[in-house]
């Protein structure tokens, strides 16, 4: 029988992601696509460092060994590699012990539309045009933080996934947002209080929060395996309109942070987050050396 994701939580991470490639990234922009492919095949045998994005995949396969038998998560690769350069990335899955058998390997090609046809709830990528397509098909994405992220301890036993996202234009529409951005901070303010009991609409990552949320319900035997957070420049009387629509969408956030303008990177370190989303590159890159962190794009079209 075909094996199907609808009830698994579908990562895909592009290589870049995963792993440090920032040295293949340089060569392959100042000396094109010849050289950087020379250049894998040459090393196919060095393992890859890891990435920003591999502590949330090992905190992710970690959650496939807390049922016997039952998988919940499923990572895909996603790359514009060619088959041809992809060996050493495989190599270093292996060398690293991580659960990862599938990958979307395009050369060259676009990812969204392979998105989709994998049943992708979250895609991770240091490619900003990627990312940017996958927000416009309705799918959750993020540009990580490559240049800057914090050392990684491959040998670090992870016991619970902690992700952090923020508000307006993430978990929540940008429509607030943008009234605050065109017209200031008492029109927002304004515009909260006057709509502190009608529900803000969903944002691109309101699916993945409420996927969080139905896996803790179906972990609940097995103590706290996930921990989310919500950490947002709001606060009073801001913060009533959030709270009234977590309680419609019926979902508990772990952990809420109404910071009001505060820099939130102390914040994200003291909650040990495995990612922090954010709409802000300001945000994510105040973060990224303490946490792994990706910024949203707006949708566009």
């Amino acid at each position: 029988m075909p094996h199907q994701f609808e009830d698994y939580l579908v990562v895909g991470i592009s290589s870049r992601a995963l792993f440090d490639l920032e040295e293949e990234n340089r060569i392959y922009n100042e000396q094109g696509l010849k050289a950087y492919c020379e250049y894998q095949q040459e090393h196919e045998q060095d393992v890859l460092k890891p990435g920003a994005g591999f502590p949330l995949v090992k905190a992710l396969l970690r959650l496939n060994q807390l049922i016997p038998g039952q998988r919940k998560t499923e990572i895909i690769v996603m790359s514009k590699n060619a088959a041809s350069t992809s060996l050493r990335i495989f190599n270093s899955i292996e060398h690293y012990g991580l659960d990862i058998s599938r990958a979307a390997l395009t050369g060259g090609s676009g990812l969204s539309s392979y998105l989709a046809a994998f049943n992708t709830d979250l895609f991770l990528s240091a490619d900003a045009a990627d990312v940017q397509e996958a927000i416009n098909a309705n799918i959750a994405a993020g540009i990580i933080c490559t240049e800057s992220h914090p050392q990684i301890d491959v040998n670090r036993e992870i016991t619970q996934l902690r992700i952090a996202f923020d508000g307006d234009a993430v978990l929540f529409a940008p429509e607030s947002e943008r009234i605050f951005q065109e017209q200031g901070k008492e029109a927002f303010l304004q515009h909260e209080r006057e709509n502190a009991h009608t529900p803000l609409a969903a944002g691109p990552f309101a699916p993945l929060l409420k996927s969080m949320s139905y896996l803790q319900q179906q972990f609940a035997s097995q103590g706290a395996p996930i921990r989310t957070a919500l950490v947002t420049a709001r606060n009073a009387p801001a913060h009533e309109r959030v709270i009234f629509t977590l309680r419609e969408w019926n979902i508990d956030v772990d952990e809420t942070f109404f910071l009001g303008g505060m820099e939130k990177s102390a914040i994200l370190k003291a909650f040990g987050a495995d990612i922090f989303f954010d709409d802000q590159s300001l945000h994510t890159n105040q973060a990224a050396p303490y946490v792994p962190a990706a910024r949203v794009p707006y949708k566009q079209g």
